[in-house]
């Protein structure tokens, strides 16, 4: 990250922003300009990649199925653009970490013990270690006394009338839940997450530098990458060559996970998901899936029924939780 940082210090922030006798290399300096850094390369990745993915490539007939709720894709953006900027503050503690040189990033090929042949070996070990850890911690935020608990150390501040202090708590903020709402998710539902939910599933990108040799270079271009293929597996487009269907888990099998919730659950490779026992071949891939539905209810001239019905259960829904939340 120092990288961008340096960039942005030399182009803007030192001639146009902090004033000259405020160091570069000053920690609450350092600080905030990360903090702008992280939430502006993250709006621009999210919503420009995003809308890329949602013009050229996204199926918009996935819109016309039962599950794609109504205004879903303004829910989508509006739920991840209010959730990226608190996931940035403990992103942030570790950029910083990064740039104060506790990692193992460095900064010329010659400094890899492998040269050339090791930033290949690396980029490797990165989509490998990041596979099993997000596996294991997307899992684990599957288990029913973690996907509803309550987010009582969410980022959510409440300020207490009563005793007038600072109450970090938001009752029934859950962590994994929120991300499952959109069933059929279009490209804006990648990044729409819970805060906590977010950063924990980002966490093994910030973790392997520490643990690992990484160019800084490669380090971005992989960063841009994981951001490019989280939005992929949402975006509804089914086709991944038939050679590697069973080894990449791609939107077809991301879908799956949506719909059916206990299958699915790595993020590039189906590697764990088949070792842990919770791999399930994509429906649409076998004439079941989203497409197969449309097809068939507007065949039988039951589509508008059907996502009337749909909607009438989802409004159902909030209207149960808006309630016990007045109680």
């Amino acid at each position: 990250m120092d990288l961008v940082l340096n960039v942005a210090d030399s182009y803007v922030l030192s001639p146009y922003v902090y004033p000259a006798s405020w160091p570069e290399d000053g920690a609450l300096r350092q600080i905030l300009s990360l903090l702008v850094l992280t939430n502006l390369g993250a709006a621009v990745l999210y919503l420009g990649l995003g809308v890329v993915n949602y013009l050229l490539i996204f199926d918009h007939e996935l819109m016309k199925h039962p599950q794609f709720l109504e205004n879903q894709v303004q829910r989508e953006i509006k739920y991840a653009m209010s959730s990226l900027p608190l996931i940035s503050i403990p992103t942030v503690a570790l950029f910083f970490a990064e740039i104060r040189g506790f990692s193992k990033l460095y900064d010329n090929v010659d400094d890899s013990p492998l040269g050339w042949p090791g930033l290949f070996l690396s980029m490797i070990s990165f989509l490998l270690f990041t596979d099993m850890c997000i596996y294991w911690i997307h899992r684990i935020l599957h288990h029913k006394l973690i996907y509803k608990v309550s987010a009582i150390l969410s980022f959510f501040i409440r300020v207490s009338n009563q005793n007038h202090f600072l109450l970090l708590r938001s009752p029934r903020q859950l962590f994994h839940k929120p991300h499952h709402l959109w069933k059929i998710p279009s490209p804006f539902a990648s990044h729409a997450f819970h805060p906590v939910d977010g950063f924990m599933q980002g966490l093994p990108y910030h973790i392997y530098p520490f643990l690992f040799p990484l160019h800084k270079v490669l380090y971005l271009a992989l960063y841009v990458f994981v951001n490019v293929w989280t939005i992929s597996i949402h975006d509804g487009d089914y086709r991944v060559p038939g050679a590697l269907t069973g080894a990449i888990n791609g939107s077809a099998h991301h879908t799956d996970h949506h719909l059916f919730f206990d299958y699915n659950y790595g993020q590039y490779f189906t590697l764990w998901d088949r070792l842990g026992g919770s791999y399930r071949h994509p429906s649409a891939l076998l004439g079941k899936g989203p497409h197969d539905l449309i097809r068939k209810l507007r065949a039988e001239g039951k589509l508008g029924e059907a996502r009337a019905t749909a909607e009438g259960k989802v409004n159902a829904d909030a209207g149960r939780r808006a309630a016990r939340k007045e109680e």
